[in-house]
């Protein structure tokens, strides 16, 4: 399994045990997470052309967005970001928890546009997959709505 494949799987991985521990009562929000993970939702909403719409640097520019926003939320709430490929995720899974899924995601985009001049566009699939949990329905754009408090 490839660097991309095992830090999307850490993504979800993570992700899930967010929402089921969040859902399940485990992780209750302060009002402090709630405003966060509102001021997330508003920073990182998604463009509105469809992918197949976009050149490379912008389409690889709305991932990259979420991995500064997540930084910058991180900082704020003085969480630490941390590396989900190959970790299970915390129990319960809490703030910190969802901003690492998330920039894993947004860090990954980093890495692609950070070589886009010498390497070209990455690979068309692992695109559509980290678009597809940044973006959409049930994605992370989707954020407010897993959480029940």
């Amino acid at each position: 399994m490839d660097g991309f494949e095992q830090r999307m799987d850490g993504a979800w991985e993570w992700w899930g045990a967010v929402v089921e521990d969040s859902q399940e009562g485990r992780w209750i929000r302060t009002e402090g997470e709630r405003r966060i993970v509102d001021d997330i939702a508003a920073a990182a909403v998604g463009c509105p052309s469809t992918p197949g719409e976009l050149a490379w640097r912008a389409r690889l520019g709305r991932i990259v967005r979420w991995a500064a926003v997540l930084r910058l939320a991180a900082q704020a709430g003085g969480w630490e970001l941390v590396p989900v490929t190959g970790t299970a995720p915390p129990r319960p899974a809490g703030m910190a928890a969802l901003l690492s899924a998330v920039y894993a995601v947004g860090e990954q985009g980093e890495i692609w546009l950070r070589s886009l001049p010498a390497d070209g566009p990455p690979p068309v699939a692992e695109v559509v997959r980290a678009e597809a949990f940044l973006f959409g329905p049930g994605s992370v754009e989707d954020l407010r709505q897993f959480f029940y408090d």
